[in-house]
């Protein structure tokens, strides 16, 4: 894979995990990479320092996804420091504060995470696809977006039904905008992980080590950020000029149906 000189990509929930690991891999890529948390910057320095030692430009951009300024912010910042966006990885993403029955579940944590995971998606889509309607097509494509689903989009969780739904929306996000943007060049792509090695699977470590141990997965182990990682690579890279509105399961063989 050729490096990509001079192009930026945001990177949402990029200080940590999956985020961390997709800037990680653009970067090897020659990517540009702006960094969006809601920590400060100084909570993730050593991460960013990571990023600076790949040779490329690094921006931190503290903001909350959820709402309007902070995306705009986002922008601003992105195409402040870099003159323009050519990925952006929706990869932010919300759990349940507390695991609830669907007969239990609060509106307030239904809007909290349909806020990030799905709302911000639609929102902060939009304004990056007008930012790269502006710029002039650099190689092959005019960007791409990639959005970070999950297995939940199409698995029932009823203790933390907010979250699937969540994420089957953010699937449909995925194919409405890659009908709408395939035709100025930019290509919309959805990766579906599974179980991830990450802080948001950290207190549920031992049912996922007996589902692994029990052979629900084919792939017998724990998924790792770098996974994702490098599937992200792939897609913002110009390996795919025939292919939108897809998705890849990066989940160890879990969707796989078995009699």
């Amino acid at each position: 894979m050729g490096k990509i000189i001079g192009k930026t990509a945001i990177i949402t929930g990029g200080s940590r995990g999956i985020g961390f690991a997709i800037a990680l891999a653009l970067a090897a890529d020659g990517f540009n990479t702006v960094i969006v948390g809601r920590r400060e910057r100084g909570d993730c320095a050593e991460n960013l320092r990571k990023l600076e030692d790949r040779g490329k430009g690094v921006l931190y951009v503290q903001a909350d996804v959820s709402a309007a300024s902070g995306r705009e912010r986002i922008m601003a910042g992105a195409v402040g420091a870099f003159g323009g966006v050519h990925v952006l990885v929706n990869n932010a993403g919300l759990a349940p504060e507390k695991r609830a029955d669907l007969l239990e579940m609060s509106e307030e944590s239904f809007d909290r995470v349909l806020g990030t995971n799905t709302r911000a998606v639609m929102f902060l889509t939009q304004l990056t696809a007008r930012q790269m309607l502006k710029q002039p097509v650099e190689g092959k494509k005019r960007g791409t977006i990639i959005n970070i689903g999950s297995c939940s989009a199409e698995v029932s969780s009823i203790n933390r039904g907010e979250y699937c739904v969540s994420k089957a929306g953010l699937s449909m996000l995925t194919k409405l905008y890659a009908q709408r943007l395939a035709g100025e060049g930019i290509y919309v792509h959805e990766i579906r992980p599974g179980i991830i090695d990450t802080d948001m699977t950290g207190g549920v470590k031992e049912k996922y080590d007996a589902l692994i141990a029990g052979g629900v997965f084919p792939i017998a182990r724990w998924g790792a950020a770098e996974d994702v990682g490098k599937a992200a690579a792939v897609f913002a890279s110009d390996a795919f000029l025939y292919t939108t509105g897809n998705y890849v399961d990066v989940d160890g063989g879990f969707h796989i149906r078995r009699l």
